[in-house]
């Protein structure tokens, strides 16, 4: 059984752990730490997923601006998602997206971006950023960074080029 979460603070070294091990590096790990010490960071947006009371997955949520023309639009960024090596392909990244996307909804955001895999995050009803003019600030290509709205109409009349914190450059 897979329970999904708010993380907690003796949570914190089994997230760096669990994205550690899901992207082979230090990297993702280091980068959740890093936005958790920033103003923006909503804890409620940081969701673990446990069985058998271990941490064996993390999602987390963080908010950016895309900015066009002197107009700045709030959203979200899906990053990272990650899922221990033992754990993967058992459904449990996406449990973390749905129930991750829903948390996101109820706390009134409008909108997530992804850069992700085009084959994966359509399913969850992302499509290419380009649809709305929404760019990276990262080469990608375009089938890989992708946008969601969770409100009806959250990307009318939004465009422009997505601003990541400084944390980001380390990926």
């Amino acid at each position: 059984m897979v329970i999904l979460r708010k993380e907690n603070n003796s949570d914190y070294a089994d997230i760096v752990r669990v994205n550690d091990l899901a992207f082979g590096r230090k990297a993702e790990g280091n980068l959740v730490n890093a936005l958790r010490k920033t103003d923006l960071y909503i804890p409620d947006l940081s969701i673990v997923a446990e069985t058998d009371s271990q941490v064996v997955g993390h999602i987390l949520f963080y908010p950016v601006f895309i900015h066009d023309k002197g107009k700045k639009f709030a959203t979200l960024t899906l990053a990272p998602m990650s899922v221990l090596p033992d754990f993967q392909k058992k459904s449990i990244g996406k449990l973390l997206v749905l129930y991750g996307l829903q948390v996101a909804h109820d706390l009134n955001h409008s909108s997530v971006v992804v850069l992700g895999h085009p084959s994966y995050y359509p399913k969850f009803g992302f499509q290419p950023a380009s649809k709305w003019n929404i760019k990276s600030p990262f080469p990608a290509p375009n089938e890989a960074f992708m946008a969601r709205e969770l409100k009806k109409g959250g990307l009318q009349n939004v465009s422009g080029k997505v601003e990541f914190p400084e944390a980001f450059a380390a990926l």
